[in-house]
């Protein structure tokens, strides 16, 4: 039932150190955003500059975090997964302590781009892992808990980060972030194990195009990935939105706003949990459509209702809550469904469709600038992105499954 990892004819880690190892990886990039979001408002004050300034400082942590992936995903099918995870951590680190003597805001946005190079790694050797070592049902129940951990770590950042600053100025959020850096050094030096060969030709030009080349024209992960770009892309534009909806219009404090945001958060760890008490019985990806029911529902409530009322807390938070509901469905199956036909190049699959989940964000967080009014900008892009998650599922589920698979399940 399972695919093989390349090092041995047994996992060299278990399923749990796997979830662990790859929840902490992945949750750098969230945590980053989110230990940020509730200081977004201070730091235009502190600087004496403009709102869109301030968001570019989010714009371009996502541009960096997307395009990074496209390098660090193949360097670690190259040089391994170890090595890469340490130099892109030590980027990210480099960038936090950069971020926290900032004088200007010109040297901050600089900073978190490249905080978002740095963090960048995260995402793509997480999913990488999985692949290495698991797949099919296996995969998407490591995925599942992989985002149960993963809601808790986002979930209290928000708060954490609104406290922080009211307590010691946003510049303390910075050095949360160079603790975090330096803990997944540590865990990666001490505890990751090593799960792919090396092969430095992996990363030649014209092999690394040729698999990209191979990864696009796969319509099995165009459409898988489409269909997380539309859900969880989702989130990173509404990183971009929700602080001034909720701050500038709502009226809430940062440490109020921090607290709000556990509603998206718990959301999400409550769809996870739920999820795997189902998953066992009816399999992750034949509950696919209860989790885009719930988003269709929260694309709804933000097109209609935003439209018809004021902005309150329940008429932004309730249908948020609900799209990060659906999304704990979408991830694990689609995910798993993106990596699955390529064993030999996980590392470039999985920083494509990372690539495809930022850029979504970063697009919808440059179009929300562009619309300016962050109430039309919510309720506009955030129910186009959860329109197009769900056609991708729907032309995705008429494909067949590709056959080294269905004969690897048989």
């Amino acid at each position: 039932m399972n695919m093989q990892p390349p090092l041995a004819s047994a996992p060299v880690m278990s399923e749990r150190r796997t979830a662990l190892i790859g929840a902490l990886l992945a949750a750098i990039g969230p945590i980053s955003m989110a230990l940020f979001t509730p200081a977004m408002p201070e730091i235009v004050s502190a600087f004496g500059t403009t709102e869109a300034a301030v968001k570019m400082t989010m714009s371009l942590y996502f541009g960096g975090f997307a395009f990074a992936q496209l390098v660090c995903g193949p360097l670690s099918d190259a040089f391994g997964r170890r090595p890469i995870t340490i130099a892109f951590m030590g980027i990210y680190l480099a960038a936090s302590i950069f971020a926290l003597l900032s004088p200007t805001i010109e040297l901050l946005i600089a900073a978190r781009f490249l905080q978002g190079i740095g963090a960048a790694v995260g995402v793509a050797i997480s999913r990488a892992l999985v692949r290495d070592l698991f797949t099919h049902e296996r995969s998407a129940r490591i995925m599942n808990l992989i985002g149960i951990i993963l809601a808790i770590g986002p979930a209290l950042s928000p708060t954490l980060g609104g406290i922080t600053m009211e307590l010691f100025g946003w510049h303390a959020i910075f050095l949360l972030m160079v603790g975090m850096g330096t803990l997944i050094i540590l865990v990666t030096v001490f505890s990751m194990r090593e799960t792919v060969t090396r092969d430095p030709s992996r990363f030649h030009p014209v092999r690394l195009a040729r698999a990209y080349g191979t990864i696009l024209s796969t319509p099995y992960f165009t459409l898988s990935s489409l269909a997380i770009a539309g859900t969880t892309g989702a989130l990173y534009a509404m990183a971009t939105m929700l602080p001034f909806v909720m701050m500038d219009h709502v009226g809430l404090t940062p440490t109020q706003f921090g607290a709000a945001m556990l509603i998206q958060s718990l959301s999400y760890l409550v769809g996870s949990l739920v999820l795997r008490t189902l998953i066992g019985r009816f399999g992750a990806f034949r509950l696919m459509p209860f989790g885009l029911a719930s988003v269709g529902a929260a694309a709804l409530g933000l097109a209609i209702g935003l439209r018809l009322f004021e902005p309150t807390f329940l008429t932004v938070m309730v249908p948020v809550g609900f799209y990060a509901f659906g999304i704990a469905f979408v991830m694990p199956a689609m995910s798993t469904a993106a990596m699955a036909p390529f064993p030999r190049n996980a590392g470039a699959a999985a920083a494509m469709m990372g690539f495809m989940q930022m850029g979504f964000g970063l697009l919808g967080g440059a179009c929300a600038a562009l619309i300016g009014d962050p109430i039309t900008a919510i309720s506009t892009i955030i129910p186009m992105m959860g329109v197009m998650a769900i056609l991708a599922w729907l032309f995705w589920r008429r494909l067949p499954e590709p056959a080294h698979l269905a004969a690897h399940r048989h």
